[in-house]
């Protein structure tokens, strides 16, 4: 293994060690998506992505983590994940300093200090910094909502909130105020519980 990388990207200079990664890499420049879901029509730029994909439909979770036994759909997020226990964040930016566990996290992280928004709506213009964001914001033009409540057949535009639906028929109440041990079934929930007078003004347990 000589780590030579003699495959180079003309757009942003990236090497590679393998011609066929460089014309996979090639698509995120060019936005060309030969691969999609026959599900909900989805659309990536490699195979490996839609295999993963696939696992949102079937509810699989096949990465586990061997600390706590939390699921994940990708192996990367497993990776990310991992770090938590460990307590590293090996990515730093040198704008302010604010570290990540995943260098992907941080280029995106980047964009909110340059102000780019390469990723733009051809319905209405609307631009966004992350591609995953103007995926989600199609679904408005699009009206369609492919994720799908097994228990109650409701339907979303996102799998993260089908899962956060799902807390109503399990009961799983995951967010907890660190003020008064109060759980939450969503996020947002525990967030505005958060903004009450009562938690701004006291950091402490109230009974």
């Amino acid at each position: 293994m000589t780590g030579e990388r003699p495959f180079s990207c003309k757009v942003c200079d990236q090497k590679f060690t393998q011609l066929s990664n460089l014309r996979r890499h090639i698509c995120t420049h060019t936005g060309e998506r030969p691969f999609s879901c026959k599900v909900c029509d989805k659309k990536f730029t490699q195979s490996s992505a839609l295999r993963v994909h696939m696992h949102s439909h079937r509810g699989e979770q096949p990465f586990s983590c061997k600390v706590c036994d939390k699921t994940f759909t990708r192996l990367w997020s497993l990776r990310s994940h991992i770090y938590s226990h460990m307590g590293k964040q090996p990515f730093s930016c040198k704008v302010c300093d604010q570290k990540f566990t995943m260098g992907s996290s941080l280029r995106n992280h980047m964009r909110s200090h340059t102000g780019e928004k390469p990723f733009s709506c051809e319905v209405c213009d609307q631009k966004f910094t992350l591609a995953h964001n103007l995926k989600t914001h199609m679904l408005i033009h699009t009206g369609e909502r492919p994720f799908s409540c097994k228990v109650c057949d409701k339907k979303f535009t996102t799998g993260s909130k089908l899962r956060t639906h799902t807390h109503i028929h399990t009961g799983e109440r995951p967010f907890s105020c660190k003020v008064c041990d109060k759980t939450f079934t969503q996020c947002s929930h525990l967030r505005t519980h958060m903004r009450s007078l009562s938690h701004r003004s006291h950091g402490r347990k109230t009974f």
